[in-house]
């Protein structure tokens, strides 16, 4: 089964890339006997799948690639079978490749620099991923940013508001986010102070065998600060994460979300986040190359 909505069918995958040997990068095609063509690893999601689970999975089921995701992609509308199809992509830092086995689906599959994939894959809007992907700056440094799942509400909550826990509805939140906080492979957790926000990292914690680090850079103001103050601190943690070129996941709060990203990306953009949502972000150097919600 697949998963489609009133707008056709619903599919995502990758650029997946790998240094090359001359200092620049390759990436990687897949070729499919049923059609004959080159293109970049893709596949229809399964039913409830969240579109970047499904991107990763596909490239690896594909192309045997086991990819790190950082930056999203244009996604391509166009007709497939008499019916609207839409495919996201997300750019993706191969990490791990086992042993390519041809079958039925994919029988083939090349690494080639950019110039060169855009030249061999079949359709042209592959061609304008492909020319997106090669128009980034290279990326540096990958944070999952997520704000706490959903923990009732501070007035019916008698003890500290730092202690109030996630509900049933956060508990179920916090399992859907794990996965995808895994996605980016993260070395190290960080959370915001409060019990919520070190509990929204709690399936992560236990899927990937890592403790969770609490820093208050991430925590709501307190008495006598401003929401700028936090804004600016959350910020300046966050780049600092970036810049060790290891990927990390931080769990924060809905007051300093949005102030933080506007700081980094220097736009009053609309940046407020669901409990339970969160954001991939993407880094070059000290600089925010791309917010993409999770």
């Amino acid at each position: 089964m697949t998963e489609e909505d009133a707008t056709g069918i619903r599919a995502a995958g990758g650029v997946a890339w790998r240094p090359s040997g001359h200092g620049g990068v390759e990436v990687c095609l897949v070729h499919r006997p049923r059609y004959g063509d080159w293109s970049l690893p893709k596949g229809k999601l399964e039913p409830g799948e969240h579109p970047l689970l499904a991107a990763v999975r596909e490239v690896a089921e594909e192309s045997d690639v086991r990819a790190v995701p950082q930056v999203r992609l244009p996604s391509v509308r166009y007709r497939s079978e008499g019916r609207p199809k839409v495919v996201d992509y997300w750019s993706m830092r191969a990490v791990d490749t086992g042993g390519f086995q041809p079958d039925t689906e994919v029988d083939d599959l090349c690494w080639l620099d950019v110039d060169a994939a855009v030249a061999r894959v079949s359709y042209p809007h592959d061609a304008q991923v492909l020319t997106a992907f090669a128009a980034l700056p290279p990326v540096t440094g990958t944070v999952a940013l997520v704000r706490h799942a959903h923990a009732g509400r501070r007035a019916t909550w008698s003890g500290p508001d730092t202690a109030r826990p996630l509900d049933a509805e956060g508990v179920a939140q916090a399992r859907l986010l794990a996965p995808l906080v895994a996605l980016v492979r993260p070395v190290r957790l960080l959370s915001a102070s409060p019990r919520r926000c070190v509990q929204t990292l709690d399936p992560a914690a236990a899927l990937l065998d890592l403790p969770i680090e609490v820093c208050g850079d991430f925590d709501e103001p307190k008495p006598g600060q401003q929401v700028d103050e936090c804004a600016l601190a959350a910020a300046g943690r966050l780049t600092t994460l970036a810049a060790t070129g290891e990927p990390v996941a931080v769990c924060s709060q809905g007051k300093v979300i949005p102030g933080a990203l506007a700081r980094l990306t220097g736009r009053e953009d609309d940046f407020g986040t669901a409990k339970g949502g969160g954001w991939l972000l993407a880094f070059a150097a000290d600089r925010l190359l791309a917010a993409d919600r999770l």
